[in-house]
């Protein structure tokens, strides 16, 4: 199921003339976690050290150092750190006109579109006992590898890396052609999720967004946790902690102004959430960060 525009993810990652973006994850040193979002292009990541839960579609997946994820576009996906381990990893960002998404032969048709219109199913994981993983491994490192060199040369040799990937996965069945459940719980709630990342600094209840999505409290309840992985409540508060921590990074607001700038109207509520999540105070935070940079 291709989801509503009005859910989509804002920020843009890829143009025209590069349709990529790349980034550098480290959860929890710079954020907290990667709330659930969705957005129109693939999403490459390999993991370099630590371990992390990741939420893509109805499945979670528990992913360590050197194994990647493939997500496909528009599936809801989200990730968060095991315990009170780090997890830093690599994301490419990447248009699917990267491989060939726009043309009109066979290829495209059979083998790109299908994925894309989000009814057949990718196995999203690729670990280390995958068959072929040391040549699916090594492909990803040559990716990135591109991608770090970011000249126009390079994004030609990127194509064709890339679509050399999606070919060893369909080869290997790791792209799995099966109708994909248009009624699983990440759909049921995706409405709620984008209301949420919008609107995180505004009091919101769960009452409130049950009746959004048009569900009883407790079926709301049940649904967001199977989807999500942690209850509405806990995902508010971690919007709330992230977009603290961007703000005490990017900025010289006060803290008190910060807390209430995200939503908290009670500056030792704030303290104390941010405490439980982050480890430490948001003034011993900003000054890590002020000495990293």
């Amino acid at each position: 199921m291709i989801p509503n525009s009005e859910t989509q993810e804002k920020r843009q990652h890829s143009t025209t003339w590069i349709p990529y973006s790349y980034y550098e994850c480290r959860i929890p040193e710079w954020f907290m976690s990667v709330p659930m979002h969705w957005h129109s292009e693939f999403e490459l990541i390999h993991i370099l050290r630590g371990r992390g839960d990741f939420i893509c579609g109805s499945r979670k997946y528990e992913a360590g150092e050197g194994e990647v994820l493939l997500i496909p576009p528009n599936m809801l996906h989200a990730a968060y750190t095991c315990g009170e381990q780090e997890l830093i990893y690599d994301a490419l960002v990447f248009s699917p006109a990267m491989v060939g998404a726009g043309s009109g032969d066979r290829s495209a048709h059979e083998c790109i579109r299908p994925i894309l219109k989000g009814y057949m199913r990718m196995n999203v994981c690729i670990r280390k006992e995958t068959a072929g993983y040391e040549e699916l491994h090594a492909l990803v490192g040559r990716i990135f590898s591109c991608v770090q060199d970011n000249s126009a040369r390079m994004d030609l040799l990127l194509k064709s890396e890339l679509m050399r990937l999606i070919w060893l996965l369909e080869e290997s069945g790791d792209i799995v052609f099966e109708k994909e459940d248009g009624g699983s719980e990440a759909e049921a709630i995706r409405p709620a999720l984008e209301y949420m990342a919008n609107r995180f600094r505004e009091d919101i209840t769960v009452e409130q967004l049950a009746e959004l999505v048009h569900l009883s409290k407790s079926h709301f309840m049940r649904c967001f946790k199977k989807a999500v992985g942690i209850g509405a409540i806990e995902h508010l508060s971690q919007l709330r902690i992230n977009a603290a921590c961007e703000a005490l990074s990017d900025s010289n607001d006060q803290i008190a102004d910060i807390a209430f700038s995200c939503g908290y109207s009670n500056l030792s509520n704030f303290n104390r959430q941010f405490l439980k999540k982050a480890g430490c105070s948001p003034k011993e935070y900003r000054k890590r960060n002020v000495a990293a940079d």
